[in-house]
Parts: structure tokens; C-alpha cells; sequence
């Protein structure tokens, strides 16, 4: 087997990047374990040789595409957050953004969203990318509300159970869908725990 390179020229940049966007496109579309690196090959129009230049197997691939992935769900969040003075009394309408911001993204990446909730499930890497990106994303969450002079008792607890309360309420909404829940209301209902929890802290 061939050593493993990370190219440093612009267009073999451009290639790896592109067998990891099609690679992991692909391995969501028609499943993991479906997918095989002569598919990888055709989709992404390289030669398998190509691939094995850069990725030892169509795991490296995958793990690639789930850590782009996560960035492209979890941290338009953070830029939201980052884009005004976060306030009690305007965390309403941020919070209203964020779940739709949320929503949006979900909608866009379905396939690949649920591909990866059952291979985290499966694989131990796959759920690690998950999980770090999740214990970044509550201190993220933590730094900015203090540097906006919100602080909270046990604020990585708090925060991580509102993060969660907000996953958990997008999922409800994208693939959920029960006829007989008003979504409007529930999501009344959840910024209103949330802002129950940050008021009591006030």
C-alpha cells in the first residue's frame, strides 16, 4: 500500500476535497455499507488509484465527510450567537432564529443526517466526532453568554440540556412530523423553558 499524502498544491487540494464532498454524498445517499471505493471512484469521476493516494479506505472518507459535516450543522449557530450583543431580553427572537437556522440545515443534509445517527450508533469514531463536537459547541455557548454578563450556575449542565432541548425539538419537527402536535406551540414551549432557566439566573 502506498503511503498516505496530504497534498499541498491547490488543485490536488481540490481533489481530495472534492472525493471527500462526493464520497460521503454518496455513502449517505445509498448507505455506508452499500457503498464501495469503485463507487466512490465513479461518482467522484477519479480513479481508485487516486483515492488510495490520499485515504487508506472508504472509512477515512467517511470520518472526513462527518467532521465537515458537523461543522456545517453545529457552527452557524455560533455565528448567529456571535452576530449581536446576546441580551435577556432579545434572546427570544435569537433563540426563534437559531431553531430555524437549525431546521433549515437539518432539511438540507436528511440523508446524511440520518446516515450518521445510525452510524454513530455503530462506531465508536463516528460518535467520538459527535460528542467532541457537542462538548465544543456548550463552551462555545458558555464563553459567549458570560462575555455578554449572562452567568450560570452549573452553566455546562444548563447549557448542554438547552442545546439538547432545542436538537431534540428540530428533529421532532424534520423527521418526526406527528399530525397531532401543534410545532408552533411546542416551540412557544421551548424557548419558554429556556428562558425560565436563563431568567432564574438573572
Amino acid at each position: 500500500m502506498s503511503e498516505i499524502r496530504m497534498p499541498t498544491q491547490k488543485r490536488s487540494i481540490e481533489k481530495r476535497n472534492r472525493i471527500i464532498e462526493k464520497g460521503f454524498e454518496l455513502m449517505c445517499e445509498q448507505g455506508y455499507f452499500n457503498t464501495t471505493m469503485p463507487d466512490i471512484s465513479k461518482y467522484a469521476d477519479v480513479s481508485v488509484g487516486i483515492i488510495y493516494q490520499y485515504f487508506n479506505d472508504k472509512k477515512d472518507i467517511f470520518m472526513e465527510g462527518v467532521k465537515q459535516y458537523s461543522n456545517h450543522i453545529m457552527y452557524p449557530m455560533i455565528s448567529l450567537l456571535e452576530s449581536e450583543k446576546i441580551e435577556i431580553k432579545n434572546l427570544e427572537n435569537l433563540l426563534k432564529n437559531i431553531i430555524k437556522k437549525f431546521i433549515e440545515n437539518h432539511n438540507i443534509s436528511k440523508k446524511a443526517h440520518e446516515e450518521l445517527l445510525a452510524m454513530s450508533h455503530l462506531d465508536d469514531d463516528v460518535a467520538k466526532i459527535f460528542k467532541d463536537s457537542e462538548y465544543e459547541m456548550t463552551e462555545k455557548i458558555v464563553v459567549l453568554l458570560e462575555n455578554n454578563n449572562i452567568y450560570l450556575q452549573n452553566p455546562r449542565e444548563k447549557v448542554h440540556i438547552l442545546w439538547n432541548i432545542v436538537d431534540n425539538f428540530c428533529h421532532e419537527v424534520v423527521y418526526h412530523k406527528h399530525s397531532k402536535i401543534n410545532y408552533d406551540i411546542m416551540q412557544d414551549e421551548v424557548i419558554g423553558i429556556i428562558m425560565n432557566i436563563l431568567k432564574g439566573n438573572e
